[in-house]
């Protein structure tokens, strides 16, 4: 099977602009999309690009670049409900019913999300780290601290310290990873998405907002996921350390959590192999 970036390449329009993704494995066999999260020069190929190929043997694929990262056309709106809408999109232009679904930090927030507003469309969920709230540890984390001084003042210097608190093993940072980062994170809509998402006044407008809304966070209301779920977890992640995972754990009423040893917040890199055999048991029980 040929899982090469110009082999799984492809593109949908929409009515709200086009939407890119990858796609492999048998065209009968279960859906399986995957989310990306967030950060400086992040896509869904990046995130996915070394696991497409395992999850394609046993499943159709399909690994989908949010809007506002410089892959997908950008769209109105904030981040992480453009990227849930976006979902909806592209499941309904494939006449995809439903689907399992795996998200990586703010693509498992997005699936959570799904899941509790749009039930009849996730069949099973798996979430990579940054899902449910910080305990005991401080907010924000180091991890995102160092992706808000990125984000307010872009060097690449402060790239290479945020790529290091990504991971456990510090050899993961190379110098190609960094110049396919940098690359990335200068494009026009990812750092318009970045400032929303990141930037300090965001950030700080974020929280004021939270702090008088009537509404719960959306942790809180975590019961609804009705789904099997398979919370994966970093043992080292310093961007949304462990102690995040006790509340999904407990509110999600079909929740299993799993979490690896030496290993920051990119399982699905890091942990690689052991993450892949966790969730193809997961998926295929």
């Amino acid at each position: 099977m040929d899982v090469s970036f110009d082999a799984t390449r492809r593109e949908l329009t929409t009515d709200q602009g086009t939407l890119r993704y990858h796609e492999a494995g048998d065209p009968d066999a279960p859906p399986l999309v995957l989310l990306h999260g967030s950060g400086p020069g992040v896509t869904g190929w990046r995130n996915y690009r070394g696991n497409l190929g395992f999850f394609a043997e046993t499943h159709r694929t399909y690994v989908l670049e949010f809007p506002g990262f410089g892959v997908s056309d950008a769209v109105e709106g904030h981040p992480v409900l453009t990227a849930g809408s976006s979902v909806i999109r592209f499941l309904d232009a494939l006449d995809i019913p439903s689907a399992a679904v795996i998200g990586n930090s703010m693509g498992g927030v997005v699936g959570v999300n799904l899941a509790m507003k749009k039930p009849d469309r996730i069949d099973k969920l798996v979430t990579i780290g940054g899902v449910g709230p910080n305990l005991t540890s401080p907010s924000p984390s180091e991890g995102l601290r160092l992706l808000q001084e990125f984000t307010d003042y872009p060097d690449k210097d402060k790239l290479v310290r945020w790529l290091r608190s990504m991971v456990y093993d510090r050899s993961l940072v190379t110098d190609e990873l960094i110049a396919e980062r940098w690359e990335a994170a200068i494009n026009p809509d990812a750092q318009k998405t970045a400032q929303m998402m990141y930037g300090s006044a965001a950030f700080e407008m974020q929280q004021q907002f939270l702090a008088q809304s009537d509404n719960p966070p959306y942790w809180a209301t975590m019961h609804k996921v009705a789904c099997p779920t398979l919370l994966t977890w970093g043992r080292d992640d310093r961007v949304s350390p462990p102690d995040m995972s006790a509340v999904p754990a407990r509110l999600i009423p079909d929740a299993e959590l799993h979490i690896f040893p030496k290993c920051g917040h990119w399982v699905m890199i890091e942990a690689k192999d052991a993450f892949e055999a966790t969730v193809r048991a997961f998926l295929t029980r």
